[in-house]
């Protein structure tokens, strides 16, 4: 899996569009990120619930992962190697469903 496989799927998601997020690549979904590019090489950001990143990293640490810029904000890091590309691609649907589910946020003043 690389970036492009991972953007094409969200992709196909009800309500995402490709736009930036601080200034890099993101999909997201009812104006909330589900992926961008992770800071470190071979692994994406899946951007989660605080919860479901706690089991996943708990279950899965070989696959989801974080360093301390990610500690306490609701993103993990997903490895493009994962030996189980079935689940994660389920965790960006995931992602997607709690984007959906959440309240839109407000535009920015410029």
């Amino acid at each position: 899996m690389i970036w492009d496989d991972v953007v094409a799927h969200a992709l196909t998601l009800p309500g995402t569009e490709l736009t930036a997020y601080y200034g890099g690549p993101a999909v997201k979904a009812n104006g909330h990120p589900l992926v961008t590019p992770g800071r470190e090489k071979g692994s994406f950001c899946l951007h989660i619930d605080q919860d479901t990143k706690a089991i996943l990293m708990e279950t899965s640490p070989e696959t989801f992962w974080q360093t301390s810029h990610y500690d306490g904000w609701p993103s993990v890091l997903v490895r493009y190697d994962s030996a189980d590309p079935e689940r994660v691609l389920a965790m960006i649907e995931r992602s997607h469903d709690w984007a959906m589910s959440r309240k839109r946020p407000r535009p920015r003043k410029r």
